[in-house]
């Protein structure tokens, strides 16, 4: 079996997860990655065969998004070139993690395809959602990479076709420690900023991981270590806590472990706000910026009652089982209909 596997590259989330299912996803062919995007920060230890710089965010150093670097990025011909050259036709399944050019390459060619990852779960009413919904945030989520069938991760099972967040082997079979330091990764702040509201937190140390250096720096109470998968997760296991912001992996992963969690969402990203809204049911205090009253804000959680445990109902290979079986299912159904378009031209579906 040949399996065309679209992942986002903006941010670390997407890329993490795919390092972590290709093992399980190679034991039903061979997998071709299209990665898709240019702001993430991670070695991709994947078999990228098709690249392109996508459709990214990027992050200012105060919470927020750079508009004016997304905007001059954004390219819509070169996308549209991209997603007509793009030889999803050439695989027997799609599956596609919240990637627009494949979704456009399934619609020009008439592909099923299977969006697999957490912004499908979004395609479900019943997924948390902040008190005031942002119409042009649930357009984006909806339909910014559509597909055939969806299978959706998110930190509870909110609907039927909802699963499991995919936990790292490293994290998955390991015993959490607490060594007394906060694990902090923060991308949409800078490491100035951090570093002067975290200065305040006295009898801390915290461990902050930084897209600036490139290797170990230490400040007072600060240790600013480069960003490695690897060496964050060890971070992470032995943390007293984590603050980061309100993406999915992080925070589910620390949920996993039991960790005390703090989160920023990303000023005006949409996601990172339902996200945040999910986290509340967990007790995860959610701080909308970096201010003077954020060490104060530290200093309470560190103090405060531990959040509620996430758990988890299926294995990675359970999931992987399930996007397999259904992008196949999809794929036969698609050639069924083609053969008999072909034999009653006349019949509409």
């Amino acid at each position: 079996m040949k399996i065309f596997y679209a992942i986002q590259a903006t941010g670390n989330g997407h890329i993490a997860r795919a390092m972590e299912l290709m093992p399980y996803l190679e034991q039903y062919g061979t997998v071709d990655i299209f990665l898709s995007g240019s702001n993430s920060n991670l070695n991709c230890a994947l078999p990228v065969k098709f690249r392109s710089k996508g459709v990214s965010l990027f992050y200012g150093n105060r919470g927020g998004l750079d508009y004016l670097k997304m905007l001059k990025e954004f390219s819509p011909i070169r996308i549209y070139k991209e997603a007509k050259e793009l030889p999803v036709e050439k695989y027997d399944i799609v599956i596609n993690d919240f990637e627009c050019i494949t979704s456009l390459a399934c619609k020009f060619k008439n592909i099923p395809s299977v969006n697999f990852g957490h912004q499908a779960s979004f395609v479900s009413n019943k997924t948390p959602r902040p008190n005031k919904k942002d119409i042009a945030g649930e357009l984006i989520l909806k339909k910014y990479a559509t597909a055939d069938h969806y299978i959706g991760l998110h930190f509870e099972q909110y609907d039927n076709f909802i699963f499991s967040p995919i936990i790292k082997d490293q994290i998955l079979h390991t015993e959490a420690k607490n060594n007394g330091h906060v694990t902090v990764y923060l991308s949409h702040y800078s490491d100035e900023v951090v570093a002067q509201q975290l200065k305040k937190v006295k009898d801390i140390s915290f461990e902050v991981f930084s897209k600036k250096v490139k290797e170990k720096v230490i400040d007072g109470n600060i240790t600013f270590i480069p960003i490695d998968g690897k060496t964050f997760n060890k971070s992470m296991i032995n943390a007293y806590g984590v603050i980061t912001g309100a993406g999915f992996e992080t925070p589910a992963e620390a949920l996993y472990l039991g960790k005390k969690l703090m989160c920023l969402p990303i000023k005006g990203q949409y996601e990172q706000l339902c996200n945040a809204a999910a986290l509340k049911n967990f007790n995860v205090p959610i701080i909308n910026t970096m201010d003077d009253h954020f060490a104060t804000d530290v200093n309470h959680w560190l103090h405060a009652s531990m959040p509620k445990q996430l758990k988890i109902s299926q294995s990675t290979e359970q999931i992987v089982s399930k996007v397999i079986k259904t992008a196949t299912a999809t794929k036969e159904i698609s050639n069924l209909q083609s053969e008999f378009q072909f034999i009653h031209p006349s019949f509409n579906y």
